[in-house]
């Protein structure tokens, strides 16, 4: 928003800012107080000193799991001052970008739920490319985080946007992936856009935001609550043209938002996994129930209308390259799964040697083991 600023010199996005973060707000109900209020008048109508529209008043009178949402609102903006909210912002360097505005991403602009206002840090123009939403489960496999970052890497050597948020497991490895092809990715996180959730995601948030894009329906300071979670989901559905669930359980919260692109029509597709795997679950049911299978990056671009033959490739493998012995017990894993004994037995290398090479290939993610079997762990099927 550029609106003018008020006389005391607090600009409009700063009350659109407290508005957002008051308890049970919502879109749709911040939007039904902005359609009929500027923002400072808005500010003034929930603190009680000014009238509001007849419509504004039912909103003010009606209630959220029994709370008068008035009143609550009224005593939450007495305790927050516009000027605070506006100045963390500015440190945070975020932006706030109501609907309606210059700025507001075409693709959200006709969703049947817009978010009423975003706070952005990053270049909002990322959005104008292809858009690609790589989702799946926190509790990933070494295989799933492999495959997520190498897809995340191949599709932004492509020149497409990665979408996804932020979060543990499949959603940070895509975008770790499209930050080491040095892409442009967008995140939709679910807490307040200057504080990394998780924690250790810190430096890959600042990444995010300084190649792309990360974004939030809510303002600097506001916790990472549980609830907020399936409610950006939506946004991740409605900002990508095509939807690839990586892994997911049989009740993930990747599913939810595979239901949120369906009821937008944007193509699913899903990572097929091992049947023993639960962390394959959800994704290997999509399948069954008729969502295209991704098994190798072409699939998705061909799924995006783009000439795959044209299309970069980021021959991409974050796993640490093999050395001295491990590339031979890596070459006899391929054949078929083993075990230490053959290792010994076959390369002609005492038990210590044999285990030593096994363990440092099974820490870099290059082998599996499960009842003392180790097989190969492949990142991804590249097309050359």
């Amino acid at each position: 928003m550029t609106g003018p600023e008020v006389s005391d010199g607090v600009p409009e996005e700063a009350y659109v800012a407290v508005l957002a973060g008051l308890s049970g707000m919502g879109p749709r109900r911040l939007r039904a107080l902005l359609s009929h209020h500027v923002p400072s008048e808005a500010h003034a109508v929930v603190g009680g000193s000014a009238p509001p529209h007849p419509s504004v008043q039912r909103l003010l009178d009606s209630r959220r799991s029994g709370v008068h949402l008035g009143s609550t609102w009224r005593a939450e903006v007495a305790r927050v001052d516009p000027a605070e909210v506006w100045s963390r912002c500015v440190r945070a360097g975020v932006m706030v970008v109501p609907y309606g505005s210059a700025r507001y991403p075409t693709a959200l602009l006709h969703d049947p739920v817009p978010p009423a206002v975003l706070f952005v840090r990053g270049d909002l123009t990322v959005l104008d490319r292809r858009r690609v939403g790589v989702i799946g489960t926190r509790n990933a496999t070494r295989n799933g985080i492999a495959t997520a970052e190498a897809l995340g890497a191949d599709l932004a050597a492509a020149g497409v946007t990665v979408v996804s948020g932020l979060a543990s497991g499949i959603d940070g490895a895509a975008h770790r992936g499209a930050v080491r092809a040095s892409g442009s990715p967008a995140a939709v996180v679910g807490n307040g856009p200057d504080r990394a959730y998780p924690r250790q995601h810190g430096q890959l948030w600042e990444e995010v935001a300084a190649l792309g894009v990360l974004m939030s329906e809510w303002p600097p300071g506001v916790a990472p609550d549980a609830f907020r979670f399936p409610m950006r989901n939506r946004i991740l559905a409605a900002l990508s043209e095509v939807l690839v669930v990586v892994e997911s359980r049989e009740r993930g919260g990747s599913l939810l938002t595979v239901r949120e692109a369906a009821d937008r029509s944007v193509t699913v597709m899903a990572v097929p996994g091992s049947p023993r795997s639960r962390s394959s679950a959800g994704t290997n049911q999509l399948l069954c129930d008729g969502v295209a299978p991704v098994t190798c990056t072409d699939d998705i671009l061909m799924a995006l209308g783009l000439d795959t033959r044209r299309a970069g490739r980021a021959a991409f493998d974050p796993r640490p390259a093999p050395l001295g012995l491990e590339v031979a017990v890596l070459a006899r894993c391929r054949r078929d799964p083993c075990t230490i004994d053959h290792v010994v037995d076959e390369l002609g290398v005492t038990v210590a040697e044999a285990a030593m090479a096994l363990a440092r290939l099974e820490r870099s993610g290059w082998l599996g083991e499960s009842g003392g079997w180790f097989e190969v762990l492949e990142p991804w099927a590249m097309v050359p």
